[in-house]
């Protein structure tokens, strides 16, 4: 190859690197427009997608009852309590001395700023914990490593239920082995990053080292796992389509991965269509937005609570009298020599 052809690959490798760094710098300066702006089109297409199915799609909306709905709410309320619950272990390993309240506080604004996006959500959720709790809680980099272990075994639940998605996205059989390596390397990864390295970054990592954290970890974000799949499989059976707990799974996978795009709360009509939208759009799509509806309510009510709590803890303290301020002591004369012993001296 002459030297030319190489100048000119590299130049354009060089321009390349640059494009992409201006237009990264772009994305993070500008997130909360590009989430609105993403979400729009999401809703936009699901519009066009449900155009003259609007009958179908109103009637499988009325088949859900009252009681369905607040359930699958209170579903979506156990699983975000779970997953902070999580949250605070890896924390609590990472070294942090956080109590319940504030770092369940911060978690419920992390579910706001989720709405548009969950990259969005992750920042909120940090920032708010930084700003309430700035003594006791670990440095940035610690705490956005700590959400590390969740994803690691949240990816490796998707990974071990991907085999669901053969059928309704047509996917090879080989398609879960690659999955899981993959997810199974990057979780081998981390834990030796958290048993070698001594940086504030991979002190998040912790929890993976740690037997007894781990297993408890495993088991929060199992039970927030299960309770998504059952609230999926809930409202599938309320509109009409008659789902199984593998179709139920498929959707969840599919809601969690559509949900790091800029969709906004299309997620929901988006993922269930994707996967069981060839049984019917109209109730696919219905059963995608009264998932969206289910947990805007409990994901607002967990936020509620800790706007209450907020309020009610500052009051509490407004209430409560300040300690006395000790008096000063009386300074004790200081005992007189005897004039024999001073004319001693």
């Amino acid at each position: 190859m002459s030297v030319p052809v190489q100048e000119a690959r590299a130049g354009t490798r060089v321009k390349v690197a640059a494009v992409w760094q201006v237009t990264k710098r772009w994305l993070e300066r500008h997130r909360r427009v590009v989430a609105v702006v993403g979400s729009l089109l999401a809703a936009g297409v699901m519009v066009l997608i449900l155009n003259g199915h609007r009958d179908d799609f109103s009637t499988a909306l009325s088949r859900a009852s009252v009681p369905v709905l607040l359930l699958a709410a209170l579903l979506q309320v156990v699983a975000l309590v779970s997953r902070t619950e999580a949250w605070h272990r890896t924390i609590e390993a990472a070294g942090g001395r956080l109590a319940r309240r504030p770092l369940y506080r911060a978690s419920s604004m992390g579910y706001v700023g989720s709405l548009l996006n969950a990259q969005l959500g992750t920042a909120a959720r940090i920032t708010a914990l930084r700003r309430s709790s700035p003594a006791d809680a670990p440095p940035v980099p610690t705490l956005m490593a700590a959400e590390l272990p969740i994803l690691a075994v949240e990816a490796g639940l998707a990974a071990a239920t991907s085999v669901t998605l053969i059928g309704p996205l047509g996917l090879p059989w080989w398609c879960p082995i690659i999955f899981v390596g993959l997810i199974g390397g990057l979780t081998y990864m981390l834990r030796r990053l958290s048993i070698k390295a001594a940086r504030p970054l991979w002190a998040g990592l912790a929890v993976l080292h740690r037997l007894r954290d781990g297993r408890r970890l495993f088991g929060l974000v199992l039970i927030a796992v299960f309770a998504q799949i059952a609230r999926n499989w809930l409202l599938l059976h309320a509109v009409g389509v008659n789902a199984s707990i593998f179709d139920s799974i498929a959707v969840l996978i599919a809601m969690v991965a559509i949900g790091q795009l800029p969709v906004g709360p299309s997620v929901g009509a988006g993922a269930t269509v994707l996967i069981l939208g060839s049984g019917g759009v109209a109730a696919a799509a219905a059963a995608g937005v009264l998932a969206t509806a289910t947990g805007l309510v409990g994901g607002l009510s967990f936020a509620a609570w800790a706007m209450a709590d907020r309020l009610w803890d500052r009051r509490r303290t407004r209430r409560t009298p300040a300690a006395p301020a000790p008096k000063p002591q009386a300074q004790q004369p200081q005992p007189q020599p005897h004039p024999a012993l001073a004319a001693n001296r």
